[in-house]
């Protein structure tokens, strides 16, 4: 009973991970067919930018998502190309917190940034990248803790400092924003009004999140 208790256990999870293997294609499918233009300003992330109405959330047209569910830093470079061609406006970054999940290392995460900010550089010098921080996580005052996520939480701040010294300095077109402070509770964790898996965000944490970044947007 129990060796067939752990083998469906072992084909959840391995059906799991061909769905968001599926999911990423799908919308990495979609964004090769969706125009950037000069005009846009893109939000690029993982699940947590993939799951808001970014363009209704800042009532502007202009607003592009590019968030896909999952994603990681390394991941990421590889599906840049239709986003740094179409030389958007701005760009709003937010990645990370998946790499450290799957134990990729705080440096790692930052060099993978640091690659990502110079495709731009390079290929889209005008964009204003806005590097904003990983958000914090939450495992105890939630129903359903992202258990590889919440564990994460010193390697979240260790993250966000090498971002905030990446950007530092007199960089053209480059600018980190905390937003994890406007989230963050008093114990250091993803504060439960804002979330009830303790990583992802309800519609009062995309609201606390705008109030960060609404005044760059504009």
């Amino acid at each position: 009973m129990k060796k067939i208790l752990l083998l469906a256990v072992a084909m959840l999870c391995a059906s799991a991970a061909c769905a968001q293997s599926a999911y990423n294609y799908q919308r990495r499918s979609l964004f090769d067919t969706l125009p950037v233009r000069p005009s846009d300003i893109v939000f690029l992330g993982n699940s947590i930018t993939d799951g808001c109405e970014w363009a209704e959330l800042f009532d502007n047209r202009h607003v592009k998502n590019r968030g896909i569910s999952g994603d990681r830093t390394g991941w990421m470079l590889e599906r840049l190309d239709p986003i740094v061609k179409g030389r958007p406006k701005k760009l709003f970054l937010m990645i990370g917190t998946n790499d450290l999940a799957a134990g990729i290392a705080p440096r790692e995460v930052a060099e993978n940034v640091c690659r990502i900010i110079e495709r731009f550089r390079n290929e889209s010098p005008w964009t204003k990248i806005y590097v904003q921080s990983i958000l914090p996580v939450n495992g105890a005052d939630v129903d359903v803790p992202h258990k590889n996520h919440w564990e994460r939480g010193a390697e979240i701040v260790e993250t966000n400092r090498l971002l905030e010294d990446l950007c530092a300095g007199e960089q053209k077109n480059l600018m980190y924003v905390d937003v994890y402070s406007a989230l963050v509770d008093e114990k250091g964790m993803l504060d439960k009004r804002y979330t009830n898996d303790g990583l992802h965000l309800t519609g009062e944490g995309y609201l606390a999140w705008k109030a960060v970044v609404e005044k760059y947007v504009k």
